[in-house]
């Protein structure tokens, strides 16, 4: 029988029998540095890629300190989108079905987009764990109805992006109803500035855990790179996705509307395509994460809201459509697919323009497969630089050359001619060096 290395954490029965149903057997580095830390009641600041176990990582050593016989918040659990914080809400769910009779542990999930008074009037009873958006649980302690000064712990989930969407205040208005000691894990896959003087409020010398920063990308995606060579983007996208013929694909564009336009285009062209962007309303949004998860679709396009806090299971092949302005988001996209130990492909389309981008990606350790798609079929191209590098080496030729063939002390008539002919049997001698090589 397989050893549960999970064992060495001591965690009660129920929360043992759901790993083993989960098939956990051996914790991701997150979770074995991160666990025996929320165990011992220490704040925590967390970095670390897409996929790594993060949520597990607070989840499990949270409902570990519950105390079920006090029917009071314990714990928040803040997420920037009502998709994460209900995938949070269920890996909850899915421990708490194991808990023994009469020792039951109470989790409820807020979001914007769903019945407030309902909401309100189910608060009857306050809930042991509370997950949902800053937004959300902010209007429900503000009605008085939520009361969330009894909790000792406060997640805050992809703090960077509740920044960007302007999340904090809120985060901020519920972190100070709650206690004085109270034990904060932010997760954040960067430190912006501007979010400094928040954690400087609230965490006094927290454990700061980071995970693979060397490894920018999950170690076993490809990473493609596509010219468009002024042809249409839509006719490649469409072309790239029925040669991969993928279990699940995921097309990444910057805007809403340009999300729209490539589903547009590939729904006319006969293929069965969802999309995740803001400008779905929450029921439409809902009815589309049920349709992905049961299958109904084989291609999705979507911004990058689907590449933060949203976990797509099973996507193969994620594909560029445009690179995002803040590299970042590569990242992030790119994580979608490659999880739990699973292999994927990221192509990339990219314009002349893109240069720049790709060149700062490869100093991040990215490696680049350039290829094309001619005629069906997968070509490579050899190194993206290919014509850089012949330019430098004809430069450093003719350096070399003039270097070389210097101007006579005595000059003779015609002599600049026979300078120059020298000069070009030097260089074709050097070609036909390089070439051999």
């Amino acid at each position: 029988m397989i050893e549960n290395k999970f064992a060495r954490f001591e965690l009660k029965a129920f929360i043992e029998d759901a790993v083993n149903e989960l098939g956990f057997f051996e914790p991701t580095e997150i979770q074995e540095r991160l666990i025996p830390t929320v165990l011992k009641g220490e704040s925590a600041i967390g970095q670390s890629q897409t996929g790594t176990g993060k949520t597990h990582a607070y989840v499990l050593p949270i409902l570990q300190k519950i105390d079920f016989e006090k029917q009071e918040v314990q714990a928040v659990i803040a997420a920037p989108t009502r998709e994460l914080a209900s995938q949070i809400y269920h890996e909850i769910l899915k421990v708490t079905k194991h808990c023994r009779e009469g020792e039951e542990i109470s989790a409820r999930c807020y979001v914007g987009g769903t019945d407030k008074q309902r909401s309100i009037e189910k608060l009857k009873n306050q809930p042991q764990i509370v997950v949902g958006t800053p937004g959300r649980i902010n209007d429900l302690v503000k009605e008085q109805a939520l009361f969330v000064h009894t909790a000792t712990m406060l997640v805050v989930d992809e703090a960077d992006l509740m920044l960007d969407m302007g999340f904090i205040e809120d985060i901020d208005q519920i972190a100070s109803r709650m206690p004085e000691k109270l034990q904060m894990l932010i997760f954040s896959a960067t430190i912006p500035e501007k979010l400094k003087p928040f954690l400087k409020k609230y965490m006094e010398n927290p454990k700061y855990i980071q995970v693979d920063p060397k490894q920018v990308a999950a170690a076993k995606i490809d990473h493609w790179i596509m010219p468009s060579r002024h042809r249409n983007k839509d006719k490649l996208v469409y072309e790239a996705l029925t040669v991969f013929n993928p279990y699940l694909a995921i097309v990444f564009t910057n805007t809403k509307k340009m999300a729209d336009e490539v589903a547009d285009s590939l729904i006319k062209k006969g293929l069965k395509v969802g999309r995740i962007h803001g400008d779905l309303n929450p029921r439409e949004r809902k009815k589309m994460m049920k349709q992905i998860k049961d299958l109904e679709f084989q291609y999705i396009v979507a911004t990058d809201l689907a590449a933060r806090g949203i976990d797509i299971q099973g996507i193969s092949h994620v594909i560029n459509y445009e690179l995002p302005s803040d590299l970042d988001f590569y990242i992030h996209r790119v994580g979608r697919t490659a999880r739990a130990g699973y292999s994927g492909i990221a192509l990339t389309i990219y314009d002349p323009s893109d240069e720049d981008a790709l060149n700062r990606l490869e100093k991040m350790d990215i490696e680049f497969h350039h290829v094309d798609l001619l005629k069906g079929e997968w070509t490579d191209l050899g190194s993206r630089n290919k014509r850089k590098n012949r330019q430098k080496q004809t430069d450093n030729i003719d350096k070399q050359a003039h270097s070389i063939v210097q101007k006579p002390k005595k000059v003779k008539p015609g002599y600049k001619k026979k300078m120059q002919s020298e000069i070009e049997s030097f260089k074709k001698r050097q070609r036909r060096l390089q070439r051999k090589k």
